[in-house]
């Protein structure tokens, strides 16, 4: 059998997961937002005893809108529900709890699905990276900015409050009008929800517990997105060369996590194959990934071995792999090629 048969069969062998098991999808949502609602609540109520235990609170509550956003996430695939109006229903309600803008985000994402790990097609719904080339034949103020975006500080400390407060709150050029209005509709629910729970308890403790619990939510969230692309053997090719079942399989990896973290990201972990099959449910990624030996031989991140993506900051086309700032020093003093396409795209 050749390379592509292979991978035509690998792909087709997660036909029996695309599927949607009503009775778990609804209790996924039972057992996620009355967990959501009753930690929220505690991390308020426990504030006249101690803020350090409305704190710990809030770490709970994050992960449970991290779960909360795994569901808006399968709703964008329609992978949560067979109806696709459920599933936009679904998908903008958890949007609101989650601060993302439900159709705005399932278009960027889907792109992402359809480049991911392709050199050419950066730039719509993905992780601003350049090329050592690229960043060689950069000006001074681009690298810098490069520099800038790329700080662990500005991507993971200012990461969460530009997407998920600012960016998420405009339409991208050119949307349609269904996206334009499911935008707004989140935009002024989420208006009228924060509203709402200022007046009955104060806006002053609302800040003290949202604020937290959206920070860290906002930047676990941007943490998994970007450990599970950025390891330093991933996958990279240019157009002509590039493949989705490889881009899948070699291109994401499987972030072991323990249990308890696995469930409360529902199972984003198994990021390998939910590339490979967008169509399978959450909850049957781990199912799906024990049913193939292909798929379990994936690059496996543990939490430990994940903090080393903190250094990867260029990919290195010819090397095939993800250096650091420090480590493509080398290049800078090799003779700079005739002609070198520069990297314009920024993360969409």
């Amino acid at each position: 059998m050749d390379q592509k048969a292979k991978q035509a069969s690998l792909k087709k062998s997660l036909a029996p997961y695309e599927k949607v098991n009503m009775k778990t999808s609804i209790r996924q949502l039972i057992n996620t937002l009355v967990p959501l609602a009753f930690f929220w609540y505690a991390a308020y109520a426990v504030m006249p005893i101690s803020y350090v235990l409305t704190i710990l609170f809030s770490f709970i509550t994050a992960g449970f809108v991290i779960r909360t956003f795994i569901i808006c996430h399968d709703c964008c695939h329609g992978s949560f529900f067979k109806s696709k109006r459920a599933n936009a229903i679904v998908g903008t309600i958890t949007g609101i709890i989650t601060l993302v803008p439900f159709q705005q985000w399932k278009y960027s994402h889907s792109i992402h699905h359809a480049t991911s790990s392709n050199l050419d097609k950066r730039g719509i719904g993905d992780i601003w990276i350049m090329t050592v080339d690229e960043y060689i034949a950069a000006t001074p103020l681009r690298r810098l900015f490069y520099r800038i975006y790329r700080h662990p500080v500005v991507m993971f400390g200012l990461g969460p409050i530009a997407v998920f407060l600012i960016q998420y709150r405009f339409n991208r050029k050119g949307a349609r009008r269904q996206e334009r209005l499911n935008t707004y509709l989140i935009n002024v629910s989420i208006v009228a929800l924060y509203a709402g729970l200022s007046w009955l308890l104060g806006w002053q403790a609302f800040v003290m517990v949202q604020l937290p619990v959206m920070f860290l939510s906002g930047l676990f969230g941007i943490w998994l997105f970007y450990v599970q692309h950025q390891f330093e053997d991933t996958y990279f090719e240019n157009e002509d060369e590039w493949s989705y079942v490889k881009a899948a399989v070699e291109g994401s990896s499987y972030y072991k996590l323990p249990r308890p973290l696995q469930w409360i990201t529902g199972n984003i972990g198994f990021h390998h194959v939910h590339h490979l099959s967008p169509k399978v449910p959450n909850y049957y990624l781990e199912d799906a990934h024990n049913s193939s030996v292909p798929l379990q031989q994936a690059t496996t991140i543990t939490i430990k071995t994940s903090l080393t993506a903190l250094r990867f900051r260029l990919w290195d086309e010819e090397n095939k792999m993800f250096v650091s700032f420090k480590g493509m020093k080398h290049r800078l003093r090799k003779p700079r090629a005739a002609s070198t396409k520069l990297d314009t795209r920024r993360v969409g």
